[in-house]
């Protein structure tokens, strides 16, 4: 039932938060108002090679206090440049938590180690920090989410003051897990970022494989394991992008079985390997990805980019479209026409084929 869209200028334009509100307000059937969200990219251009972490804070009489518990945690391994709450509408939606944001460096020398870092500081702060969590962590971009309807989160957060060269968004219809601000979309670790329409019926089996690397997953809903996998297998592990999306979505065995032998025994291997990783279930996913991903052909992507991709037998819609330098990835068509009605090409992936975009320019 979800409904997911996001875009990207390939030349890194950037683009009002205002026109991710639009799109993602004709998908507002998809969902019951119990969730809604947006992620964008390079928004934050006075700081823009600093991490920004945006952190839930209880809304209580004590939230200074939890803000403090939070600063102790970040000044070990570096600096916090600034610290405020993230601006915010009154009157729009009630304020059940605080959004606070910190723009933060680490020491130089953690330099080799700052994103493992970084990860680990997210798994602390969400499971030791009583009334706080971290729902984005990464550099030059951020995450709005709250449990309303699409434009009230937007205009709660007043999108229309962000610009970015890349923007996620999501309706949430809550089905196996509890609407809550938490729960709302996008999920997001260091880059990574995750929309997701459908449902993750292998979350338990997801959810032990990554928590045995350290992850923990503390955020009440399915799709958390999702960003946690991408970094998992593309960032730690170094697998190139089209491997790790085969481990996520892979061939059925009897494909792999008509394979040519070399090709058959790599598809076969990586099944074996990563079977903790294969998400099973009806998904149609949009994926914020790091920087720095490797492909097959050898290249990396210098800047953040964005994937697309749809379970094994495609249970969820995903439509793709593009116009000049945008591209477009939507579970509806109507929403990408809804902000970009001239479209140059517009097309349905395969089941499980993954649709990967970056910036050219």
């Amino acid at each position: 039932m979800c409904g997911i869209i996001g875009f990207i200028s390939r030349d890194g334009k950037l683009i009002s938060g205002e026109k991710i509100a639009i799109a993602l307000d004709s998908l507002k059937e998809r969902g019951n108002g119990q969730g809604s969200g947006y992620v964008g990219y390079g928004i934050y251009p006075k700081y823009k090679d600093s991490y920004a972490i945006h952190v839930f804070i209880d809304n209580t009489p004590n939230y200074l206090e939890i803000r403090d518990q939070i600063k102790k945690v970040l000044e070990k391994y570096g600096y916090i440049l600034n610290d405020e709450e993230i601006p915010t509408k009154e009157g729009v939606i009630e304020k059940e938590y605080i959004p606070w944001r910190f723009f933060y460096d680490f020491d130089e020398k953690y330099a080799e180690t700052e994103k493992d870092l970084m990860v680990s500081i997210v798994m602390e702060i969400n499971d030791k920090i009583n009334g706080a969590f971290v729902f984005s962590s990464g550099i030059n971009m951020g995450v709005f989410k709250a449990s309303a309807w699409p434009l009230e989160v937007a205009e709660f957060y007043k999108l229309d003051e962000y610009s970015g060269y890349m923007w996620l968004s999501h309706a949430r219809y809550p089905t196996n897990t509890k609407g809550w601000w938490g729960g709302a979309h996008p999920f997001n670790l260091l880059n990574w970022s995750v929309v997701h329409n459908g449902e993750i019926t292998s979350y338990g089996t997801n959810k032990r494989y990554v928590e045995s690397f350290g992850y923990k997953c503390k955020l009440l809903t399915d799709t958390e394991v999702v960003s946690y996998i991408f970094d998992l297998l593309i960032r730690k592990h170094k697998l190139p992008v089209e491997y790790a999306l085969s481990a996520i979505a892979p061939k059925f065995w009897n494909e792999i079985d008509s394979l040519p032998e070399e090709e058959r025994k790599l598809y076969e291997s990586i099944r074996l390997t990563y079977g903790g990783a294969t998400l099973n279930g009806p998904f149609a996913i949009i994926v914020g990805t790091e920087k720095g991903m490797m492909f097959l052909n050898g290249e990396t992507n210098e800047d953040n980019g964005l994937i697309g991709i749809t379970d094994r037998i495609k249970l969820r819609p995903l439509i793709v479209g593009e116009k000049d330098d945008l591209l477009f990835v939507s579970s509806e068509e109507a929403a990408i026409r809804k902000i970009c009605p001239e479209l140059d090409k517009v097309w349905t992936p395969n089941a499980g084929e993954p649709v990967i975009a970056k910036i050219e320019k």
